[in-house]
């Protein structure tokens, strides 16, 4: 063990699988597209199988499709056999995993899908296998040397059959326009559910909202701002439309004037960042923060007059930022 080292040995891995990655989207063509074609007029199911690591592989794929709008599980082989065959239907698509294409577990699908006409897909690094050949459809891996070079363990091979899954379920999503309120609607929980919140999940509205007509001193937005607490106001016209907006920053650079009696037009900024209710809670993030100058709070707007207010705080609350 002398000459080991061990990040000599992570960077030849790194290597390896990533020139396999190179190779195979050089070698994408067009069955990659009629597969495409094919899976985004689907009505049924997409059947992910495989067996041992190509197995965990084609678990992932199918929960990717599935969060991401395409209607995916996974059928283990071995079980398929046994009556889980029940699962696929005619109208379905079985996208099977195997880097020979000889995985005997595999054979009874295969049949299957020939007797039901069910579409089959393989996805394998042997193009005259027994998958390949039975396969309506081939996406062929290249048939790239593994990572672990000394027992020849699934390595590469997985990381290519990941790899060309999260192809696969990105462009469905984009073939078929998927949004991102879309695949809120499958991950309400977690950072995800967070970033994909709409503004006016999370937005303070009603009495909540520091807000002064145009008409106001300055010493009556002091009183709002206090009251509120959101460290601003807001200022609206005569028909309630929103017309600017007063923050700390800009008492602090009035200081010097004679600030409570002034009217809050003349202090305010008149064109303060704001957003609308259906802006995604990620989007708003990045509103007050991607360009100068960053922000604090951040008003919500209909049709022009305030419906709600955003504060930092409540975005690092959802978990963001």
């Amino acid at each position: 063990m002398t000459n080991f080292n061990a990040l000599d040995v992570a960077r030849r891995v790194l290597q390896t699988e990533i020139n396999g990655l190179k190779t195979l989207s050089d070698q994408l063509n067009s069955s990659f597209s009629k597969v495409i074609d094919h899976l985004a007029q689907l009505n049924g199911h997409v059947i992910l199988a495989g067996v041992g690591k190509s197995g965990h592989v084609a678990r992932k794929i199918a929960a990717t499709m599935a969060s991401t709008g395409t209607p995916a599980l996974f059928v283990h082989p071995t079980e398929a056999s046994h009556g889980d065959m029940g699962m696929i239907k005619k109208g379905d698509v079985v996208i099977a995993l195997s880097r020979s294409g000889e995985t005997k577990e595999l054979a009874d699908i295969t049949q299957f899908c020939k007797r039901f006409d069910v579409t089959l897909i393989a996805i394998t690094c042997k193009k005259n296998s027994t998958l390949a050949k039975a396969s309506d459809y081939l996406l062929l891996l290249p048939d790239t040397p593994e990572a672990c070079n000394v027992t020849g363990a699934p390595t590469t091979s997985t990381t290519l059959q990941i790899a060309l899954g999260d192809a696969l379920a990105v462009a469905l999503l984009e073939a078929r326009g998927f949004t991102a309120g879309d695949f809120k609607t499958f991950h309400p929980g977690g950072s995800l559910g967070a970033q994909l919140a709409y503004a006016q999940d999370i937005m303070h509205t009603g009495e909540r909202l520091p807000l002064v007509g145009s008409d106001a001193s300055m010493d009556t937005a002091l009183t709002i701002m206090s009251e509120k607490g959101f460290g601003c106001v807001g200022v609206t016209d005569d028909t309630g439309q929103f017309i600017g907006m007063i923050t700390d920053g800009d008492i602090r650079r009035n200081l010097d004037k004679n600030l409570p009696i002034m009217n809050v037009k003349k202090i305010m900024t008149h064109t303060p960042k704001t957003i609308s209710p259906t802006t995604l809670a990620v989007d708003t993030l990045r509103v007050m923060t991607a360009t100068p100058p960053k922000v604090m709070q951040i008003f919500v707007l209909t049709g022009g007059e305030p419906v709600g207010i955003i504060h930092m705080h409540d975005l690092l609350r959802a978990g963001l930022g």
